[in-house]
């Protein structure tokens, strides 16, 4: 019987430890009437992508300038 429970807690513990946070914020779709809709992405380290290329801004600040440059984002 304790080598059960030992088992269980083993399992449970492995599983509990090896959910961790997504890497990343995920993705959202920008466009304006000047471009084609694109993806801006939040990565690991915080900053926004585009198109696969890290632009070196935080991501909320990135999408808050497109927004205000006249972008409409979906987040």
């Amino acid at each position: 019987m304790k080598k059960l429970f030992f088992i269980i807690a083993l399992i449970l513990g492995f599983t509990v430890f090896s959910c961790k946070k997504d890497d990343g914020g995920g993705c959202t779709t920008c466009s304006s009437p000047e471009t084609a809709s694109f993806q801006v992405c939040e990565e690991s380290d915080g900053n926004a992508s585009v198109n696969g290329q890290n632009t070196g801004t935080p991501y909320d600040v990135y999408v808050s300038g497109l927004v205000e440059a006249g972008a409409s984002c979906n987040n």
